[in-house]
């Protein structure tokens, strides 16, 4: 069994603004493997978006979707497939207040249109975006992420007890299956590799990081995090373009 599970967050954490590894990341995390403290990625975006970072620092598996897909050793372990009666009621309502819906699973995604927030959202990931209104007809749905910048309340009323909403950052907000979260996506990493009771770590930076934060032992937020993450924070280290992860995982002795 390891020493301890580190779980990160990726934009804002992990990954530099320009959604870049820094070289001293990739050493932090490959001198983590040499103390045998497990590396976890814990992230908002889908394993499709993030391949390249599994890649790179040779992680295998991760809590992706706020905690609706988990991937296990490379392999699928649970997957939160949202009912197609409420992504289409979703929709309805997206539609009524004029709001881009994008739907999304572990290998792709699409939107239900196209404005300036849906532009600069994925340019600002490097991805290339499909408009494809019928989409979600045809492919399963673990997550959406609807663009608005001012209805948290509007949309949270109207699907209490559906789907759980919390933004991601100006452009709009994560949708989620409610209950489903980054704890809950840990908590069943956890069961399935047997490490309930292996110390365990969280680096983050947003809102979305709350449930990962509060779950696990040692709870470290970036020097970029939101106040609010701060306030939760046991550590608060260096920001995401100065060495974060390196100076909290050094603060805690585990490099």
């Amino acid at each position: 069994m390891p020493k301890a599970v580190v779980f990160f967050d990726l934009d804002g954490t992990l990954l530099q603004d320009d959604k870049t590894l820094a070289i001293s990341t990739l050493q932090a995390i490959d001198a983590l493997r040499a103390q045998h403290v497990l590396p976890i990625i814990a992230t908002g975006r889908n394993v499709f978006e993030v391949q390249y970072v599994l890649d790179q620092t040779k992680i295998d598996s991760i809590v992706s979707a706020n905690g609706s897909y988990v991937q296990y050793h490379g392999q699928r372990l649970s997957a939160a497939v949202i009912p197609p009666r409420l992504v289409q009621d979703f929709n309805d309502f997206a539609g009524l207040q004029g709001d881009p819906v994008a739907w999304y699973n572990n290998t792709t995604f699409a939107l239900s249109q196209e404005n300036a927030a849906t532009r600069e959202n994925y340019r600002l990931l490097g991805l290339d975006a499909t408009v494809d209104p019928s989409w979600y007809r045809h492919h399963d749905v673990n997550f959406m992420f609807v663009y608005n910048t001012d209805k948290e309340a509007r949309y949270t009323k109207r699907f209490a007890g559906q789907l759980d909403l919390v933004r991601n950052n100006v452009r709009g907000l994560d949708t989620m299956l409610t209950g489903v979260s980054k704890r809950t996506g840990i908590l069943r990493f956890l069961q399935a590799a047997n490490l309930e009771n292996c110390p365990t770590y969280a680096f983050g930076d947003s809102l979305n990081d709350a449930p990962m934060l509060r779950l696990v032992d040692h709870p470290i937020v970036m020097g970029n995090g939101d106040p609010q993450m701060k306030a939760l924070a046991e550590y608060v280290t260096t920001d995401n373009m100065h060495d974060g992860i390196g100076h909290g995982l050094r603060h805690f002795h585990l490099i």
